[in-house]
């Protein structure tokens, strides 16, 4: 039996990073398929092992999560954009800032966040017209900013700065699309690419600055609680004034916040209008669904349950389009996962996007199915088969926020417009932090009639 994995073959230096840079879907996918449970390939300088198994991937997210830890081999420009925010931090301060944010996103204090949610969708689904085309990716990533910041920082964006938000995450996004030659280049190298992407940093910590300091003294407001308001940022700003928090980190939490909690969920609805585009079927049976239980009103949080078939497709398109694609840990110490032995400080790859599209999991896995989520089907796979939100007690914070908003935006969207994919299928995708379409999702809009 052999000691290492199999893999495919690399290049000196660069590894097999070419070939992920390449297409990193396909890539992924053609490993699994050629290698099992346990993979191994070099990415630069990094020996990587990517896992398929669904118990592996459980080990290392749960049953034996204090052997692992977020990654020390990504590159020194995530650090220089996100700090020690949620995402990045470890340990003792990662668990304070955890149990300090936890609040914000409590289900009791998301329940009457439903209104705010739907009173910005309205007002964007309020100035599109029949026949417009719109690019439904930038549409959705700019009502959730919207949300992201009046939910969790406790103010609203004027449409000049969300503008200046989107237009700097496209230089970001471009800092993390795989590339053999960034490791060869060194961070502080003055390339276009390095110059633009601590640009658009300073720019979104100004953003991020300005906001912090119109909300300093607002956090306890006269007719609130004795504790004052429970939004991410007042959260911070008091902890702040007990001397727990510096500027430094609620700056690192807030661009954690901003850029993770709107990105995500904007992606699953943009994949989300795009399959339904393209299955008439499951289109016609949201809006039946809809009708029945809306009846033409906006969705409520009391009308979240009874909308099943929606939760169904939401789940499909993040098993097909998993906004997080792959997760990287790290072993602490020497493990042995899939038989093999796996070297401390080695990276772990744990690709939602070959699990999710496995055969050994998913009938036909390239279908688009919703009914794979009814209780009985979902029941009858590995746990870990299905990880769009991670696992164990790094899992994403905004889980429930993200599908809320998700089910909320849909049903009000979907109650006044049909949204026809005006592109080819099937859409490109690229790899960065999160996957997104390689070119706008154009679509043209058709008002609905009253059934």
């Amino acid at each position: 039996m052999s000691t290492q994995p199999p893999g495919p073959r690399g290049l000196p230096v660069i590894g097999n990073t070419r070939q992920y840079a390449r297409d990193p879907f396909s890539f992924i996918t053609a490993c699994a398929e050629a290698y099992g449970d346990v993979a191994r390939f070099q990415l630069g300088p990094m020996e990587t092992y990517m896992l398929a198994d669904p118990d592996d991937i459980e080990r290392v997210l749960v049953t034996e999560e204090e052997r692992f830890r977020k990654p020390r081999f990504q590159d020194e420009a995530l650090a220089e954009l996100l700090g020690n925010g949620l995402l990045l931090s470890e340990g003792d301060e990662w668990r304070r800032q955890r149990d300090l944010a936890q609040p914000a996103f409590h289900m009791q204090r998301l329940a009457g966040l439903a209104g705010t949610m739907t009173d910005y969708t309205e007002a964007m689904a309020g100035g599109w017209a029949d026949g417009d085309a719109v690019d439904v990716g930038i549409e959705m990533a700019r009502l959730t900013v919207k949300i992201i910041v009046d939910a969790m920082l406790g103010t609203e964006l004027t449409d000049e700065r969300v503008r200046l938000v989107q237009e700097n995450l496209e230089p970001l996004g471009a800092r993390f699309e795989p590339d053999p030659i960034r490791f060869l280049v060194p961070e502080w190298a003055p390339t276009r690419e390095n110059r633009d992407y601590r640009t658009a940093i300073e720019t979104l910590e100004g953003v991020i600055d300005e906001i912090v300091e119109e909300r300093r003294g607002t956090e306890t407001e006269e007719g609130r609680t004795e504790t004052g308001k429970t939004d991410l940022l007042s959260l911070l700003l008091r902890a702040q004034a007990r001397g727990e928090q510096t500027d430094e980190q609620i700056r690192d939490e807030v661009m954690t916040m901003l850029l993770a909690g709107h990105d995500t969920t904007a992606l699953t609805l943009t994949y989300a209008w795009y399959l339904l585009s393209q299955h008439p079927e499951t289109e016609a049976r949201v809006h039946r669904e809809l009708n029945e239980v809306l009846g033409g009103d906006a969705p409520t949080m009391a009308d979240l349950r009874r909308l099943r078939y929606t939760e169904r497709v939401l789940l499909e398109t993040m098993r097909l389009y998993p906004p997080v694609y792959v997760m990287f840990r790290q072993p602490k110490v020497d493990v042995k996962l899939g038989g093999y032995r796996v070297p401390a400080g080695a990276a772990v790859m744990l690709p939602q996007w070959a699990v999710h599209r496995s055969p050994r999991y998913y009938d036909d896995p390239e279908a688009f199915d919703p009914d794979r989520w009814t209780p009985e089907r979902r029941s009858a796979r590995p746990r870990f088969s299905y990880f769009p939100f991670g696992g164990g007690s790094r899992h994403c914070i905004g889980k429930q926020f993200s599908m809320m908003e998700a089910k909320l935006i849909l049903g009000t969207v979907a109650q006044r417009f049909e949204l026809d994919y005006a592109g080819e299928p099937p859409i490109e995708l690229r790899g960065s932090l999160t996957m997104h379409p390689r070119e706008p999702v154009t679509m043209t809009l058709r008002a609905r009639r009253a059934d």
